[in-house]
């Protein structure tokens, strides 16, 4: 499916590279070379992602991503940079980027990153739609309250953080249905996080610990895949 892809990058070389090899998978690709320009650019609307270099000129890369993300636009952004330095990639990912690829690269990777990147981005949005709207979300012995953001297990308290809060109630939502690290940290945490998917695993843990055994449900791991909620009446 043809996309429309805007390549930010102040070397005119490497816009054409990209440029070409991207039409050549039929997307429509258009160009900015400067910070502002792909700001005002990606902020008109329109474009279904975005390969934005680090280094430019007017705004830099980061400061373009902390923008749109601040602004609350969630264009799936791919980074560019010269250096491979690992705090930058986590800085880049902590501010919303969707991935981050280091100069020089090949086309090709940069082709299979954008095709991950855009699944990533469909599969969160059809999923966006899909949330329950209830005040309170029960299974078992587990009772969640939406709007005071509450746990109860047997009608006591037990005190999650907003995070673990999340990761629980969006899995209640879906009792049976098995879903990745990817998955979980792109509807959950988008990409404010170490850079690391084993962060599911901690908290599922620290979920775990904090609930106990449940009665008519279990936090289950799916061994190569993920994690699922279990619930008694489910299919």
């Amino acid at each position: 499916m043809t996309k429309r892809i805007l390549v930010v990058d102040d070397d005119p070389s490497i816009i054409r590279i990209i440029q070409l090899y991207l039409s050549k998978n039929g997307h429509d690709v258009e160009e900015a070379y400067d910070g502002q320009s792909a700001l005002n650019r990606i902020e008109s609307g329109g474009f279904d992602l975005a390969v934005l270099d680090l280094m430019l000129p007017k705004l830099d890369g980061w400061a373009v991503c902390r923008q749109l993300r601040g602004a609350g636009n969630q264009i799936p952004i791919i980074m560019l940079t010269a250096r491979a330095e690992v705090h930058e990639r986590i800085e880049g990912l902590r501010i919303g980027a969707d991935d981050y690829l280091v100069k020089p690269f090949d086309p090709n990777e940069l082709l299979a990153r954008i095709d991950s990147v855009l699944r990533r981005s469909e599969w969160k949005r059809s999923h966006q739609d899909a949330l329950v709207e209830a005040d309170e979300l029960s299974v078992g012995n587990l009772c969640l309250r939406l709007d005071s953001f509450t746990v109860s297990v047997n009608s006591e308290p037990v005190t999650l953080t907003r995070r673990e809060f999340d990761l629980l109630a969006f899995l209640i939502n879906r009792p049976g249905k098995v879903f990745s690290r990817e998955e979980l940290i792109a509807q959950i945490w988008g990409w404010d996080f170490d850079g690391e998917d084993r962060v599911i695993d901690l908290y599922i843990q620290r979920i775990r610990r904090k609930l106990g055994a449940g009665e008519g449900w279990k936090l289950t791991t799916v061994w190569g895949i993920g994690y699922k909620l279990e619930a008694a009446s489910a299919c």
